[in-house]
């Protein structure tokens, strides 16, 4: 089921076949230079049925991102729970994982700032939250590009990694309703 279309993309629900996308992106060193390890062919099976769980439960989660041209899933990007351990919890975070070769094309910008909007708009969240690795400046490029804005004062150590260990450093970035409306005029 498509949940949001941009210009380029269709964001929508997993199908039982993405696992197989899922799993190979999660592979590919590039992809994973700002995550702890790499997933099994089988948390790529578990991951395709808990979003899906996860959107029909509460209208959004990772969803499959779609190029809409080619049929072929690029990564996924969507809004997600945030609980404790995590310093800034409750909240509700944006995210994003594309494939490596889609890297540079705008997809995780496109898509993000539809996201952004469908949950403050659509979903009607008070606020969405995004962090990354303090070295991660891809990433950060593009929460700034969708309007986020850095709390320094809410940077953390990441509380799932040890202290010590490289991605430990994270860095916060916000929008509120309010911010994000009046960015609309």
């Amino acid at each position: 089921m498509i949940i949001i279309e941009t210009d380029r993309l269709l964001l929508r629900t997993s199908k039982e076949e993405d696992a197989e996308p899922y799993y190979e992106m999660n592979q590919d060193p590039h992809f994973l230079e700002f995550l702890p390890y790499a997933i099994s062919m089988e948390q790529a099976k578990e991951y395709v049925v808990n979003t899906n769980n996860r959107i029909a439960e509460n209208g959004f989660s990772f969803f499959a991102v779609e190029e809409k041209e080619s049929g072929i899933l690029v990564g996924s990007l969507g809004l997600e729970k945030i609980e404790e351990p995590f310093p800034f919890a409750p909240a509700i975070e944006i995210g994003w994982r594309l494939a490596f070769p889609h890297w540079g094309k705008g997809y995780a910008t496109e898509g993000a700032r539809a996201v952004l909007e469908y949950g403050l708009k659509t979903l009607g969240l008070a606020e969405i939250v995004a962090y990354t690795f303090v070295e991660n400046y891809r990433s950060q490029r593009i929460m700034e590009k969708i309007g986020m804005k850095r709390d320094f004062a809410g940077d953390f150590l990441h509380p799932q990694l040890p202290n010590d260990h490289r991605l430990a450093q994270s860095v916060l970035y916000r929008m509120n309703g309010y911010e994000f409306f009046q960015s609309q005029h």
